[in-house]
């Protein structure tokens, strides 16, 4: 979501506007018709949240700016950005716009720095989805082995639902997407589930509640108050299949789409939470919390989504093979 949209772009996203309307876009014979000064002054808007901000840094007007990105918008033969309420929005076409332009100008800056004798290696970019619940300590772990290649890769990382991102990956938006749910080729989406590994559910909670549970562990969690995923997530799933298992009932006091947001209630003495093992040294000294255990025969696992049947991206590869050979290793309590 952009900043409040200024009047002098407005007309850019009216519905009315007959020059907006989308349109099958026309043949470009040669790069002679795309403006790249027109493709600046698109990026600089939507980088920097407003045209506004855009004048400021440009040194242009209003009037200028918003002229120069309709012509762009003609030329394209799609709206860049839509307005809902006061906000403008990049649209679809738009952010696909902008994802170009943005590696665009970052060569283009790795340019001018080489000619001024400044180190400028290329970088390779990989552009990651991850599910919003994903546990960010396991991304990053997942994640690090990629910064350490020789070739220097630039991570671009987005977060939001799932389902958003497997349709970006469709769109080729992403080389990967990190997650905890292992996802099938479907008629609209060609995609293929790499194993990184898996690890058992650890439940956390602080000192004086994980002590009033862990006696007595696994019965003792029947009744007792639980910070619990969203039942999307895989972990949800996993979690309720062993309750419903045993006939326990815990006392849901929260749910949440934010694996860090629920873990922030659990330090604060709100409930018990889960958490991957994997990461459970982590957990325990980031949120001042102890384990009350593990639930029995309950594996989470992880998966890069890709849309091909063989890992190709150097980095993607090094992930896999780093993860495989005991990156979600299990710590002993």
């Amino acid at each position: 979501m952009m900043r409040p949209a200024d009047p002098a772009l407005e007309s850019c996203a009216a519905n009315d506007s007959p020059r907006a309307e989308t349109r099958s876009p026309r043949s470009l014979e040669n790069l002679q018709e795309l403006n790249f000064s027109h493709l600046l002054y698109f990026w600089t808007v939507a980088r920097d949240g407003s045209i506004a901000n855009a004048c400021n840094r440009l040194q242009l007007s209003q009037p200028t700016i918003s002229m120069q990105i309709r012509k762009l918008e003609r030329s394209l033969g799609h709206r860049l950005f839509d307005r809902s309420g006061r906000n403008l929005v990049l649209t679809e076409v738009g952010r696909t716009v902008y994802d170009y332009a943005d590696e665009m100008f970052t060569i283009g800056r790795e340019l001018l720095g080489t000619m001024r004798g400044l180190p400028g290696r290329r970088t390779g970019r990989l552009h990651v989805g991850i599910p919003t619940f994903l546990p960010k300590l396991i991304t990053y772990r997942l994640l690090d082995p990629a910064l350490r290649l020789p070739n220097k890769v630039q991570l671009v990382c987005h977060e939001a639902e799932l389902s958003e991102l497997v349709s970006g990956l469709a769109r080729h938006r992403f080389d990967v997407i990190l997650t905890d749910t292992q996802i099938h080729s479907a008629a609209s989406v060609r995609c293929f589930s790499h194993p990184l590994g898996e690890c058992d559910i650890a439940i956390c909670g602080v000192p004086a509640i994980a002590r009033k549970y862990q006696a007595r562990f696994p019965e003792s969690l029947d009744g007792a108050p639980f910070l619990l995923p969203t039942a999307a997530t895989d972990m949800r799933r996993t979690i309720d299949r062993w309750f419903d298992s045993q006939s326990y009932r815990p006392s849901i006091i929260a749910e949440f789409d934010d694996s860090a947001l629920m873990k922030e209630f659990g330090g604060r003495g709100e409930g018990l939470f889960p958490t991957p093992s994997a990461v459970l040294p982590e957990v325990q000294r980031q949120y001042e919390v102890e384990s009350v255990g593990r639930l029995p025969n309950s594996r989470i696992r992880y998966f890069a989504v890709t849309t091909e049947r063989k890992l190709k991206h150097p980095a993607t590869v090094v992930i896999a093979q780093t993860a495989r050979a005991g990156l979600l290793s299990e710590p002993e309590e």
